[in-house]
């Protein structure tokens, strides 16, 4: 038996945007409706950098070529079926929007097209990411994304549209229009003019809406400072205690962050811990709080909810729709509650990891259940079921998340995040149990069934903790490899247990010391792991490296 992911499941976006582009890569599964994040990579160029009239530089046209490029390379070296790219606010405005577009074909020769859309359909679209991230089908809903060069509102339930509106405020354009004098005073002045003079606040007023939720990097990056302890009293608390909401914040929160934050503006050490803070959108942040903060106030919001997904998201859930006709795309609040959670304490690099744990999970979970299915032979007295996968899968996504409060016993760490303060929706208080204990024992020594963090599991359950525990360590090993960046894995069974093929996807070049070194480490761990999975599935397990030395099996 051969499995890898299937190409047909792995979509992507590219969203072309006034501060930065924007590459997602997706995989869908259509059975469980699980949206699960393989890549993600920003870069920016700032496309918006101009006076008027809008105009695409010499310098922003490199780097944007530039950005392209490295997408082109990631793509390649995914199996993608379909990939949309979307341009927004900058490349709307632009008064050379066509010889940029073609320069940006003939260079990168892209076998799609830039497809420039208006400010109200990337409001809609904005609203079908924010319903792969947040359990609000039902709801109705208004969503605010502020971007580079423009705002988009929309007020949508079940799926439709009900009102879009793009209004042209965005943090880049706001930076680049107010330079000097009072900043703060003047864009606020600005913003309120202009969303007055709109008549967007009697439409949304007139039309009402239960929940607010911004969906843009600008809010979110608003919403973790607030949540660190940004705007409370000067300092930033990343390694104290926990804000116990998540994903949400009050306007009076928001109201201390941009107090605390325009603070000082001139100041070199407030410019320093801006810049440490928020990277790359230091230079904006300030007028992207001020213009969130004038919103608030005329639309009278108290509190607003944060999506994690946005415009890319939509554009890839739109590609899902189109592909998978009858999935239903906002089925599984389950799966969304561990992606919610796992984004709350990984940056993208540890979500990359998490996806591909899970990835390799599956395929070893798969193969287990099929052999079982041929041979009617359950060794263990244990049957596989399809939400014990659910179960792994989340074990894999969660279980580096402690790693946010430090390296030492993060392990422990995440066991405590994912059982407190209810963030898993729809599980059940044994099946969080389960979850939680499986992250915890993802390293260092493998649980005796007697051991004290395991008496919330009982009987059958426990035995299938073994197993899926087993799995879990397997993946978590070859997901941190440094040296196999595999593609495809080949499982197969026969009477005497199963062989794992990590097939590599691209020669290193490494000092052979360092090879050697890396390679007996990965070949030690495995070989322990082997013997620990035959201890609890009775089954030896070969794990093989092809294009390398590295060999790994344990004999029963």
């Amino acid at each position: 038996m051969t499995t890898s992911v299937q190409p047909s499941n792995v979509l992507a976006s590219i969203d072309m945007g006034t501060n930065s582009f924007k590459l997602l890569i997706i995989q869908f599964e259509p059975s469980t409706s699980k949206f699960t994040t393989l890549h993600h990579h920003s870069s920016a160029v700032v496309l918006g950098r101009t006076s008027s009239p809008p105009f695409i530089s010499p310098e922003s046209k490199s780097l944007a070529i530039e950005a392209l490029s490295e997408f082109q390379s990631i793509l390649r070296y995914h199996n993608i079926a379909r990939t949309r790219v979307v341009g927004t606010s900058a490349l709307r405005e632009a008064t050379n929007q066509g010889d940029f577009i073609q320069e940006v074909t003939e260079k990168l020769g892209f076998d799609f097209n830039v497809n420039v859309i208006s400010g109200v359909e990337e409001a809609r679209l904005t609203y079908l990411g924010v319903l792969q991230f947040l359990p609000v089908y039902d709801r109705n809903v208004l969503i605010l994304d502020i971007g580079g060069g423009s705002t988009e509102f929309v007020i949508g339930k079940y799926g439709h549209v009900v009102y879009a509106e793009s209004l042209r405020l965005g943090h880049v354009t706001l930076t680049q229009k107010f330079r000097e004098g009072d900043l703060v005073g003047l864009i606020r002045g600005y913003v309120f003019e202009q969303i007055q003079s709109s008549g967007l606040v009697g439409k949304v007023k007139d039309l009402g809406f239960e929940v607010a939720i911004g969906s843009s990097g600008t809010i979110r990056a608003i919403e973790k400072a607030i949540w660190c302890g940004y705007g409370c009293d000067g300092r930033v608390v990343r390694k104290g205690g926990r804000r116990r909401k998540w994903w949400w914040f009050s306007r009076e929160e928001l109201r201390g962050f941009v107090e605390n934050l325009c603070r000082g503006l001139d100041n070199e050490e407030e410019r320093v811990r801006r810049d440490v803070f928020f990277g790359k959108r230091s230079e904006f942040i300030v007028a992207g709080a001020v213009l969130l903060d004038v919103i608030l106030e005329l639309l009278e919001i108290n509190e607003m909810r944060v999506s994690g997904y946005a415009l890319g998201e939509g554009v890839v859930a739109e590609m899902v729709s189109e592909s998978f006709p009858g999935c239903d795309l906002n089925a599984n609040v389950r799966w969304k509650s561990v992606i919610r959670l796992a984004m709350r304490f990984n940056g993208k690099d540890r979500m990359k990891t998490s996806a591909q744990c899970a990835a390799t999970a599956k395929e070893i979970f798969e193969g287990l259940k099929e052999y079982n299915n041929v041979t009617e032979i359950h060794s263990t007295g244990v049957s596989l079921q399809e939400e014990d996968l659910e179960y792994l899968q989340a074990a894999c996504m969660l279980h580096n998340i402690g790693l946010y409060y430090g390296k030492e016993g993060y392990h422990k760490q995440t066991c405590s995040i994912i059982m407190e303060n209810g963030q898993l929706d729809g599980y059940t208080t044994q099946e969080i149990e389960l979850i939680s204990q499986l992250a915890r024992h993802h390293r260092k020594k493998f649980p005796n069934f007697d051991c004290a963090s395991l008496h919330g599991l009982y009987g059958k359950v426990k035995l299938k903790f073994g197993i899926l525990c087993s799995i879990l360590r397997i993946s978590v090993i070859i997901q941190k490899d440094k040296v196999l960046k595999h593609r495809e894995l080949k499982f197969s069974h026969d009477h005497e247990g199963f062989v794992l093929v990590l097939i590599e996807k691209e020669e290193r070049q490494l000092h052979p010391d360092l090879q050697k070194l890396i390679t007996d480490d990965f070949q030690r761990k495995i070989a322990r792991e082997a013997e620990l999975f035959i201890s609890v599935y009775h089954k030896k397990i070969l794990v093989v490296a092809q294009k390398g030395c590295v060999e790994s099996s344990a004999k029963q």
